[in-house]
């Protein structure tokens, strides 16, 4: 049944394609492998959030394609490897796959079990095309399994899995999935989680994503007296699963998904990713579903909570450049932004410090006007509310004066007079 790494190896060429799928569904044991080969004349290779240092991308003739920088995008970059930033949204990664075509699909997975492998931590945007890949005799599909990856569930049509018999190179190793703590919230972050929780009763479906403020938002949800949640969220975190274990989970969401959580990928700690073996409470399912926004907003009472980089007078929002640099990804923001937009009690927050310091200089990040080469992530119709340590500014309804004022208003007190002048000047229409 299972094949040798090193026969997974021999079998990518000289000149090919490979993509793997985002961060948790890497499969880093085959990448490490891969990486000790020296005689690439190009290889093509698409990926997102890759969760480790790789050698394989320091390879000249290595070509790197990225749908979501994090801390490895970012690191290779500088270093001088070829890693390109691809524009897209995580619903359309399967499409952009589609397109590409490659010839070699990897991914990582949970040991077989009565002829199947389960797909773990990740859904995402890859199923089609490993079930694609899987049954084309022109492709390769590599599988990694690893003991240390939970076997997990889909629903319904989505099965979370692949057949031993459609796999290729069914290889093995003893790698860990990324472990990934949540960060103690700073003052700033803890300020925004308690009026982002203000925006939150008993009987609300909720999205989270990674970093101190969700944090929060889960431990003290968690430790609350709310209850009677549910969960619908791109990324399910630790947070989540304390959610889960306080006991304060019911699924009880008004959509076709009711009574199980619904995610498409998982990132933690370990103990989130024992708790997530076998445990039918949380579903994996592709992208294209989860990330739907007509989904989204049929969930009971959606409120999803998302952070930013920096948000202007108009309520434009940027959340992945810096100075017009790539920094993270488009991932699901503008869907779990839009998403409950479209419900009348749906809410969205977008939660971002008022400033941040650059050469010891506090430096706002409500500013009245976005500088020339910013890169919009959410556009403003889509903004519901904004959230800083300094308050919340709702905008939905709102005239472009009053999104202003509102704005200006949570602003950093070194800037909020001068964000206020210009939010005064402001036309009416």
């Amino acid at each position: 049944m299972f094949s040798e790494m090193s026969d997974a190896v021999a079998a990518i060429r000289p000149v090919d394609a490979l993509a793997v799928p985002l961060g948790p569904g890497v499969p880093g044991g085959f990448l490490h492998a891969l990486g000790e080969r020296t005689d690439f004349e190009k290889l093509e290779v698409f990926g997102a959030l890759m969760p480790d240092l790789y050698q394989l991308f320091m390879h000249p003739s290595v070509h790197y394609r990225s749908g979501f920088f994090g801390p490895a995008e970012r690191f290779l970059r500088d270093a001088g490897a070829s890693v390109d930033f691809v524009p897209a949204d995580f619903r359309r990664f399967e499409p952009v796959l589609h397109h590409l075509n490659p010839r070699v699909m990897a991914t990582s997975a949970a040991p077989p079990v009565d002829g199947w492998v389960s797909l773990s931590l990740h859904a995402g945007a890859s199923v089609d095309e490993l079930h694609r890949a899987g049954a084309d005799p022109n492709r390769l599909l590599i599988v990694e399994v690893s003991p240390h990856f939970p076997r997990t569930f889909g629903a319904g049509e989505h099965q979370h899995r692949l057949r031993v018999d459609e796999i290729d190179f069914l290889v093995q190793s003893d790698r860990e999935p990324l472990n990934l703590p949540d960060t103690p919230p700073t003052a700033v972050e803890a300020a925004i989680a308690e009026f982002a929780i203000a925006y939150i009763h008993s009987g609300c479906t909720l999205q989270t994503g990674i970093g101190g403020i969700p944090s929060q938002v889960a431990k003290l949800l968690a430790a609350g007296p709310l209850d009677d949640f549910g969960v619908h969220s791109e990324m399910f975190t630790t947070g989540l699963m304390q959610l889960h274990q306080a006991g304060k989970v019911t699924n009880r969401k008004g959509s076709q998904f009711d009574g199980f959580s619904i995610t498409t990928f998982a990132a933690g700690v370990p103990e989130l990713y024992t708790w997530l073996h076998e445990n039918e409470e949380v579903r994996f399912l592709p992208v294209k579903v989860v990330n739907s926004p007509e989904l989204i907003a049929q969930n009971r009472d959606m409120v999803t909570i998302n952070g930013a980089l920096s948000v202007d007078l108009a309520g434009q929002v940027v959340a992945d450049t810096i100075n017009g640099t790539q920094f993270s990804g488009i991932g699901g923001h503008e869907d779990f932004v839009s998403g409950p937009g479209l419900s009348a009690e749906g809410r969205s927050l977008i939660c971002v410090p008022s400033s941040t310091i650059v050469n010891g200089q506090v430096v706002s990040r409500v500013v009245p006007k976005l500088p020339s080469g910013s890169v919009v992530s959410t556009p403003r119709h889509q903004v519901d509310v904004i959230v800083t340590e300094y308050g919340a500014a709702e905008l939905q309804g709102r005239t472009i004066r009053e999104r202003a004022l509102a704005l200006a208003a949570i602003g950093h007190p070194d800037v909020r007079d001068d964000l206020l002048a210009v939010a005064t000047t402001w036309p009416q229409d």
